[in-house]
């Protein structure tokens, strides 16, 4: 690696940890030339396990020997003249507006995202957020469809971006190990209408996770999933479709779905958080095979 220690933190060599907004580094003109930054040492690592190629890092000095497992990784994939700029504790939290617990961040460079048709190809059961744009939730929701085994994960147009600093950080990394995509692309109008039908015509049943008068419960989801329920009834392939904060899923959507299915709630309360519903529900649709995504 090639260290370059910082004089001053406006140095235009750190332009894209310093002025440059997380839409403008994702560069939704040219994505091929996007870039995102990933934050912690853990993030970073399952990042270039995952293949995705860097163009930087940013350390606080004191952990720059911590790092020298990630950097020898770097030397023998991507060459050893990549840029390590060091920084001291007090000017990386002048860069990030905090002190950072893990003193490292790395500019890595973004990868074109597969079609819906190739992501799911050999998909059973997968989850869709629709409209989901508080990136902690959106990295939550990535962890758990991490560690509950499914398959894919799709985006609508609208919702918040997995690859946002905080959503990478809030997944631990595992952004980087489920297979995920937007469907629809950049097109906000091809959601409900085009995407639903898209599933459906993939062999999905789409089950939009709501609370409505005809909703099935969980445990009744479950059960058609299982091999032993009756064919008319039987469910081979799932998406499962979680709502924005607040609002949650669309009339529209609930509409055209196949199903909506609900979690049973006590004590009055009327739903759990989107990430919490999530994971209840990954974790009771999981079917006998399922591979982990992750060790």
């Amino acid at each position: 690696m090639r260290l370059v220690y910082l004089d001053n933190i406006e140095d235009t060599m750190i332009d894209e940890y310093t002025h440059l907004t997380e839409l403008q580094l994702r560069n939704r003109l040219e994505p091929e030339k996007g870039v995102f930054i990933a934050e912690s040492p853990k993030v970073i690592s399952r990042a270039l396990d995952a293949g995705v190629e860097p163009k930087s890092f940013l350390v606080e000095e004191p952990w720059l020997a911590g790092m020298s497992e990630t950097f020898a990784q770097v030397d023998a994939r991507w060459g050893e003249d990549m840029p390590v700029y060091v920084a001291s504790p007090e000017q990386l939290k002048l860069i990030t507006g905090y002190r950072l617990h893990r003193g490292a961040l790395s500019a890595m460079k973004r990868w074109a995202l597969p079609s819906v048709a190739d992501l799911c190809r050999d998909a059973k059961r997968i989850a869709v957020m629709e409209n989901i744009v508080d990136h902690t939730n959106v990295g939550a929701i990535m962890r758990s469809a991490a560690a509950l085994n499914v398959d894919a994960v799709l985006l609508t147009p609208s919702s918040a971006d997995p690859l946002y600093r905080r959503a990478a950080r809030v997944s631990m990394g595992t952004v980087f190990q489920v297979p995920w995509t937007r469907i629809g692309g950049d097109d906000t109008k091809a959601w409900p209408d085009a995407g639903l039908q898209e599933l459906h015509e993939l062999g999905f049943v789409t089950a939009a996770m709501a609370l409505e008068d005809d909703s099935i419960s969980m445990q009744e989801l479950s059960r058609r999933l299982r091999d032993d329920a009756p064919r008319s009834e039987h469910i081979d392939r799932l998406a499962m479709i979680f709502g924005t904060e607040g609002d949650g899923l669309s009339h529209r959507t609930i509409a055209r779905a196949d199903l909506t299915v609900k979690i049973a709630m006590g004590h009055g309360v009327d739903s759990l958080n989107v990430a919490a519903s999530s994971a209840v529900a990954f974790w009771a649709t999981q079917y006998e095979g399922a591979q982990p995504t992750s060790s």
